[in-house]
């Protein structure tokens, strides 16, 4: 049933699963309990992630749990094919393909929905927007999903606000497990792994415009400047942009970065953020580059209607040349460059990000009588549990407060 380029891949994919397996000591302990107590047994789970090896093992964990698994990506240039082929060679139903266009991108999103699921896990909301929209039916027997990056929780909140949601949601990219390490730490990471291997430059002394000083803009350029960047960073919020420039970055609006900027990255969210009159500005041969999780923040199109011509310079670099002869290098596309041009977040922090989708979606079965359609949080409870597994399997231990501590933080009277 699943549809993957190629099985013979599988061996490689699966060598790759098990690379990852090693190195996620969280989720091995929750599939362990899963494999004994089957929290989702008789379940059928869809799984729209970016389909590489952390998402691999975390389709396997729930199927360990009892579940009926199908699988997919969330953004066909972070496809891994031989990943795809190894773990539909594993017995989780897979669809994906690297760089399908948009209607197979579709295609497999519906073959993923089509065994009308229990449970979701989405990234970015395509699950969802299909459930609300053409796999309307398909939603007959859902009651309840996770969603995993900011850009998805915007748009539930959205269609909360509109009483749209199609079954209760938990807003697993808020946890503290989630945000504060794989936004931060994950995103700081992967980001300038993928422009270093893709570009083979030196970031040191180079310019680095940040866009959106979030929890993932924070990672970025936190380690653009360990690296001896100059960090720029470009912001909507004045409270961002006070924190940033707390943190010795400058700030400005992106028209004043444009000239300035030898690395721009978007960390946004939102769309067109990097435009045609940012284009006009720029230098001869910078890079632009997109870690939001849709390819709309840098206006790739606006690019290439202003180019006089445009080509690959190197695998996930296509340059455009503009009327006055400057070149500008984009990477993976404009889309999510960490996944597009590199291998994603480090298997160590999605340990701690799929530890909570799947004690999320266990928390979701237990309360299944009585959810309501809305945006729920994950309970603070979860968020502990993993935060003491992960401090266990890394060797650390931390203070307890005593009762007498406990009493004293609980009373009025001091």
């Amino acid at each position: 049933m699943s549809v993957v380029k190629d099985m013979s891949l599988a061996e490689q994919g699966r060598r790759k699963i098990q690379w990852v397996r090693d190195f996620m000591p969280a989720l091995s302990g929750i599939e362990a309990r899963f494999q004994r107590e089957k929290p989702f047994a008789g379940l059928r789970v869809a799984v729209s992630v970016h389909l590489e090896a952390k998402t691999a093992n975390l389709g396997c964990v729930l199927a360990k749990g009892g579940a009926q698994v199908r699988l997919t990506g969330s953004n066909p240039l972070s496809t891994q094919d031989d990943v795809a082929a190894g773990l539909a060679s594993l017995g989780v139903e897979t669809f994906g393909i690297h760089g399908a266009d948009e209607g197979e991108y579709q295609h497999h999103l519906a073959e993923t929905l089509a065994f009308h699921p229990h449970l979701i896990v989405d990234d970015g909301g395509d699950l969802v927007q299909m459930l609300c929209g053409s796999g309307a039916s398909l939603a007959d027997e859902l009651f309840g999903g996770c969603e995993e990056t900011t850009t998805g929780i915007l748009r539930l909140k959205a269609r909360e606000r509109a009483g749209l949601l199609p079954c209760a949601m938990m807003a697993v990219n808020d946890a503290k497990a989630k945000h504060y390490y794989d936004n931060k730490y994950g995103t700081g990471q992967s980001v300038w792994d993928a422009i270093m291997h893709t570009t083979n430059l030196v970031v040191a002394g180079k310019t680095v415009v940040v866009a959106g000083y979030g929890w993932c803009g924070k990672g970025v350029a936190m380690r653009a400047a360990g690296m001896g960047a100059h960090v720029i960073v470009t912001e909507i919020d004045p409270f961002k942009a006070l924190d940033a420039t707390m943190q010795g970055f400058r700030v400005m609006p992106m028209a004043q970065a444009a000239r300035l900027g030898d690395i721009f990255v978007t960390v946004t969210g939102c769309r067109d953020v990097i435009t045609p009159e940012h284009f006009a500005l720029m230098k001869h041969n910078a890079f632009l580059t997109n870690a939001g999780h849709f390819d709309c923040e840098v206006d790739v199109a606006g690019l290439a209607a202003m180019a006089v011509k445009r080509q690959t310079r190197r695998d996930n670099i296509e340059g455009f040349t503009l009327p006055d002869g400057r070149m500008l290098n984009v990477i993976g596309q404009g889309r999510l460059v960490n996944l597009a041009a590199g291998n994603g977040h480090p298997a160590e922090i999605m340990d701690m990000s799929f530890a909570v989708q799947a004690l999320a979606l266990e928390w979701l079965v237990k309360h299944r009588d009585t959810l309501e359609k809305k945006l729920y949080q994950v309970p603070e409870e979860i968020d502990n549990e993993i935060g003491r597994v992960k401090l266990a399997a890394m060797g650390l231990s931390i203070d307890e407060l005593t009762p007498e501590q406990q009493a004293y933080l609980d009373s009025w009277n001091g």
